[in-house]
C-alpha cells in the first residue's frame, strides 16, 4: 500500500463507537458513543457506590463516562444515525484514536462509516474535522449497510440494518447502495429502550436520568425477545406468568420481576403504531425496498437479505421475519435471510475488508486531493 502505516477503520453508531485496523477480524475497541459531563448535584438512585466517584475532569468519554454515571449528564454526539454535536463528536474520534488505538491519526489513513442518506453538509464536515483537526493523510466515507454485505461474503443483495438510532432496508447491486429504493425504518434500539422505560414505569420501576436509561438497556438486550404470534404470546403471559418471568438485579441490589414486558419491548419492530408511527412493520419495509428496485435482480435480493445491527440480536428476530416475509414473498422465489453471528460488529468488519484492499489506495480521498477541490471532493470519491 502506502508509507503510512495500517488504516484505522471507525465505525461511528448512535449507541457504539467500534475502533481498529484494516485487515483484522475484529475492532479493538468497542465503546459507549457518549460523552459524560459533571452536573452540579447528582441523584444516586439505583446507582452503585463506584458510579459516585467525584469528577476530576470536564469531560468523559464512552466507558469511563458510564462508569461515572451517576454524577454526570450523558449526550450521545450522534442520533438517529447523524451527528447531532461536532464538539461531542471530535471528542470520541480523539478517543478512538489516543485512548482506545494510542496512534497518532497524523501516521494512519482512516475509514469512517455513516448512515445511509447522511447529509451532503455532514458528509464534508466528516472531511474537513478529519483533515483539519486530526491532519489524517488520507479518508474514506463508506455507507455501513454496503460495509456489512460485504462482510457477508456478498456485493448484492439486501441489508436490513438495525442499530440503536437508525434503522434501514438497503438494496445493494455489485457493491453499490440503490439510493432509490433505500427505506428508512423509524423504529431503532433507542426508540425500543424509550418503549421499555415506559413499560417498567407501568410495572411500578421508574427509571428517569440518563444514567438510569443504562440500566434500561441492559435490560432490554438482556432479557427482550420477539414473539412469533404476539397475541398468542400475550395469552400466554396471562395464563402461565411464572413461566416468562424473569429477574434482573439493579445496581442497588433491588430486583426487577420482568414478564410480559420481555417481549412486548421488541413488538414496536413489527407494529411501529405502538410507539405512534403510522407505516407497517420491519417486514414491510423490506419488501418495500425490494420492490422499488428493478424486477430482474429482486430475486437475487430475496436470496441474499443480510440482517446486521445489533437490534436484530433479539431471540425470535429472524424466525419471526422469515414467517411474515414468507407471505409477501411470490411462490416461485426462496426467501433467504443471513444472520451472521457477530453481526453486531459486521459493519466494521466490512470496513477492515474493504481497507485492507490493495485498490483501497486508489479509493480514499488523500489530503493533497482535499486542500485542491475542498470537502466537497467526498461525493465524487465516496458513493
Amino acid at each position: 500500500m502506502s508509507d503510512y502505516g495500517a488504516p484505522i477503520v471507525i465505525d461511528n453508531g448512535s449507541g457504539m463507537c467500534k475502533a481498529g485496523f484494516a485487515g483484522e477480524n475484529t475492532p479493538r475497541s468497542s465503546f459507549p458513543a457518549v460523552v459524560g459531563r459533571p452536573r452540579p448535584q447528582a441523584r444516586p438512585l439505583l446507582l452503585p457506590p463506584s458510579s459516585m466517584t467525584l469528577a476530576h475532569k470536564d469531560i468523559y468519554v464512552g466507558s469511563e463516562a458510564q462508569g461515572r454515571r451517576g454524577i454526570l449528564t450523558l449526550k450521545h454526539p450522534i442520533e438517529h444515525g447523524i451527528v447531532s454535536n461536532w464538539d461531542d463528536m471530535v471528542e470520541i474520534w480523539s478517543d478512538c484514536f489516543q485512548q482506545q488505538l494510542g496512534v497518532a491519526p497524523a501516521d494512519h489513513p482512516v475509514l469512517l462509516t455513516e448512515a445511509p442518506q447522511n447529509p451532503r453538509a455532514h458528509r464534508e464536515k466528516m472531511l474537513e474535522v478529519m483533515f483539519e483537526q486530526f491532519q489524517t493523510p488520507a479518508l474514506y466515507v463508506a455507507i455501513q449497510a454496503v460495509l456489512a454485505l460485504y462482510a457477508s461474503g456478498r456485493t448484492t443483495g439486501l441489508v436490513l440494518d438495525m442499530g440503536d438510532g437508525v434503522s434501514h432496508a438497503v438494496p445493494i447491486y455489485e457493491g453499490y447502495a440503490l439510493p432509490h429504493a433505500i427505506q428508512r425504518f423509524k423504529v431503532a434500539g433507542c426508540d425500543l429502550t424509550e418503549y421499555m422505560q415506559k413499560l417498567l414505569g407501568e410495572a411500578g420501576y421508574p427509571f428517569t436520568t440518563s444514567a438510569e436509561r443504562e440500566i434500561v438497556r441492559d435490560i432490554k438486550e438482556r432479557h427482550g425477545y420477539v414473539a412469533q404470534s404476539f397475541i398468542k404470546e400475550l395469552q400466554k403471559a396471562s395464563l402461565a406468568k411464572e413461566s416468562l418471568a424473569r429477574e434482573y438485579m439493579l445496581p442497588d441490589g433491588r430486583i426487577v420481576k420482568l414478564e410480559s414486558e420481555r417481549f412486548r419491548c421488541a413488538e414496536p419492530l413489527f407494529q411501529p403504531t405502538m410507539l405512534g408511527f403510522e407505516e407497517g412493520g420491519v417486514s414491510s419495509c423490506v419488501q418495500t425496498a425490494i420492490l422499488k428496485c428493478d424486477v430482474d435482480i429482486r430475486k437475487e435480493l430475496y436470496n441474499n437479505l443480510v440482517l446486521a445491527g445489533g437490534t436484530t440480536l433479539f431471540p425470535g428476530m429472524t424466525e419471526r421475519m422469515r414467517k411474515e416475509m414468507s407471505d409477501m414473498v411470490p411462490v416461485s422465489i426462496r426467501l433467504k435471510i443471513l444472520v451472521p453471528p457477530e453481526r453486531q460488529n459486521a459493519v466494521w468488519l466490512g470496513g477492515s475488508i474493504l481497507a485492507s484492499l490493495t485498490s483501497f489506495e486508489q479509493m480514499w480521498v488523500a489530503m493533497s486531493e482535499y486542500e485542491e477541490f475542498g470537502p466537497t471532493i467526498v461525493h465524487r470519491k465516496c458513493f
